[in-house]
């Protein structure tokens, strides 16, 4: 039987993912899912943690890893970035460690680069790509709220980019006219093919977006549909700018939500892209990585 070695929490601002972990990175029990921090900061994140444990039966010396918004500002313990390129032993060195209730905690930071002077952030995704089995060299994607794609270069995180796909499309259908006419989250695929291959080819955005509205109102888009075509307007253009960036025929790994990553394979078959779907509990594996490097640095 596989031995329990560490308590993984994945643990973002909408929801909190706990698991009792190998050292292999399979997940041996589960907790209910937690709330994300912007909850929990009302309730303690202290109790929200250790409600989480309890429902683990952990071993008493379990440490317990913590990564994504939890470190951040916003979260229990700030903890500095990481500067790409980093591999694992960069983020181990930077956690920040802490003693709760008789238990190690460890706060794991989230990583930096720069693009012409402008700087990039991720918290959490860099222990899901840690996770994700790659190969020393690779690209990959996690998609999301702030859609991330990142190289690795010699099994370190050289680089990365972020888009805001996720977070604008919930505020494009909740806050503005382009929502007024559309109905539902049915999935429609023609619609969001015409959405992808019309994102990826208009250079503005912002003028391939009034189109959600235009169609439905002349009668050429349904109701139905406005929401998938809207959502294949911002993965198309997101798609557009990665393929300027990497190899030609290099494959894309896509590590997320189920549904979302199927979607990313789909926009990525439409527009000549090498997408894969990744595996899943990457965030446990990458936190599994991460407890197997503390060992080796100690």
């Amino acid at each position: 039987m596989t031995a329990p070695a560490f308590i993984a929490v994945d643990w973002g601002t909408t929801s909190m993912r706990a698991a009792l972990v190998s050292r292999e990175g399979d997940a041996l029990a589960r907790a209910p899912a937690g709330e994300g921090i912007l909850k929990a900061a009302e309730r303690g994140f202290e109790a929200t943690l250790f409600d989480a444990v309890a429902a683990l039966a952990a071993p008493a010396e379990a440490p317990i890893l913590l990564a994504g918004m939890i470190g951040s500002r916003n979260g229990w313990v700030e903890v500095p970035y990481a500067v790409c390129p980093a591999g694992p032993e960069a983020l181990v060195a930077g956690a920040a460690r802490r003693e709760v209730r008789g238990r190690t905690l460890v706060f794991i930071p989230g990583l930096s680069c720069e693009h012409d002077g402008r700087p990039d952030v991720m918290r959490g995704e860099e222990t899901q790509i840690f996770g994700a089995c790659v190969g020393p060299g690779a690209e990959i994607v996690l998609p999301g709220t702030h859609s991330k794609w990142a190289s690795l270069s010699g099994g370190r995180i050289a680089g990365f980019r972020t888009y805001m796909t996720g977070e604008l499309y919930a505020a494009l259908r909740g806050h503005t006219i382009l929502g007024a006419l559309a109905r539902g989250e049915a999935a429609d695929e023609a619609a969001f093919a015409r959405g992808v291959e019309t994102g990826a080819g208009e250079a503005a955005l912002t003028h391939a977006l009034f189109s959600a509205r235009t169609l439905a109102l002349f009668g050429r888009l349904a109701a139905e549909a406005v929401p998938s075509y809207l959502s294949g307007l911002l993965i198309g253009a997101e798609l557009a700018d990665a393929r300027r960036r990497i190899a030609p025929g290099a494959r894309v790994l896509v590590v997320g939500e189920a549904r979302l990553t199927a979607r990313y394979v789909a926009a990525g078959r439409l527009l000549g892209l090498d997408l894969a779907p990744g595996p899943e509990d990457a965030a446990f594996r990458g936190l599994a990585r991460l407890h197997a490097a503390m060992g080796e640095i100690a």
